[in-house]
């Protein structure tokens, strides 16, 4: 990382966020902040410039990639998901900067896993920091509402020592960088990232259900593009971001009211998350903070992940409770 930061020179744009919470932010067209990544004409943009559609059928998907890169910020877009039979369909929003380090790239990621039909589409979140990809850091989510009827708005908030997801201005998730974390916090100017690919061998049940292109062409529309933090030019040099730290414009976490709609989410849709996972970390890493609700509500979900026992071949531990909730409380 220390021969990558060159001392980059940043040329910086102030994100708002006040006291927790998200005001109005500009939002640009697509032209003036994204360029065309692959897909040739899945990639569809509308006429009014502020929307984009990209698809998924048997020669390609699609994608579309920031003009900039950014060192930290607030990144946000409306999005509307394939509806119908999607299963092994994976529509993406992340950040990344895997075309410049290969070997110790960060990614901060938003992925979208289609399903079956009468089955709900699932967010899973994740980050990567100095291509630290042999430790995952995945949660999984279900949510309140049919992300295929209307658009929705999906955020990512990064700052030097903090990562926020958001779904419709809910905090869904918090990462709070920690000293055992070390390279594993993403640090590095990434770019932003959203595409629509072919998941079969994993995102439906572990590769159970693929793509059927009967159904094709997926399409996945974009709009609201929000991109407002600290873009990088890698030309010039100078080491960091001019916001000051103690800038009423610099994020300051979660606020009450926030922690207490994201407390009601994860009670209600948390479906995975490494924190609990025993079978895969006997001890959760340093970043995790461990809440016995959580813990109690994954374990009864699936005991033998979450729980870290046996598996037997009872009804009890083969049961799964519906996670179609009311949303009212959030």
């Amino acid at each position: 990382m220390v021969n990558f930061l060159l001392e980059i020179f940043i040329l910086c744009s102030v994100f708002v966020f006040v006291c927790g919470s998200l005001e109005k932010l500009a939002t640009l067209p697509f032209d003036e902040g994204y360029s065309q990544l692959f897909g040739d004409d899945n990639l569809m943009v509308l006429e009014d410039g502020k929307s984009v559609h990209i698809s998924l059928d048997e020669r390609t998907g699609a994608g579309f990639v920031s003009q900039d890169l950014y060192l930290h910020g607030f990144f946000s877009a409306s999005i509307k998901l394939p509806a119908d039979y999607t299963a092994g369909v994976v529509v993406a929003f992340y950040m990344s900067n895997g075309d410049m380090f290969e070997k110790n790239h960060d990614e901060i990621d938003f992925e979208f896993l289609g399903n079956i039909r009468a089955k709900n589409w699932r967010i899973q979140t994740n980050i990567y920091g100095n291509g630290s990809t042999n430790v995952g850091r995945e949660e999984r989510y279900g949510l309140w509402f049919d992300p295929t009827e209307d658009f929705h708005t999906y955020s990512i908030l990064w700052t030097d020592s903090q990562i926020i997801f958001y779904v419709d201005n809910v905090p869904i998730r918090e990462i709070k960088k920690t000293q055992a974390m070390g390279g594993d916090f993403p640090s590095k100017p990434m770019s932003l990232y959203a595409t629509i690919w072919d998941g079969s061998s994993w995102a439906t049940n572990g590769g159970k259900y693929k793509v059927n292109y009967k159904y094709a062409p997926y399409v996945a529309k974009f709009s609201d593009f929000v991109l407002h933090g600290c873009a990088v030019d890698p030309i010039e040099l100078s080491p960091k971001c001019d916001t000051a730290p103690n800038s009423a414009f610099v994020p300051t976490g979660v606020s009450p009211d926030q922690r207490r709609k994201m407390e009601s989410f994860r009670k209600k849709y948390l479906q995975y998350s490494y924190c609990y996972d025993r079978t895969r970390y006997k001890v959760p890493l340093s970043e995790c903070v461990i809440d016995p609700k959580e813990a109690d509500q994954l374990r009864g979900f699936d005991p033998v992940t979450f729980g870290g026992v046996l598996r037997h071949h009872s009804k009890r531990h083969h049961q799964r409770q519906s996670r179609r909730e009311d949303a009212s409380s959030i």
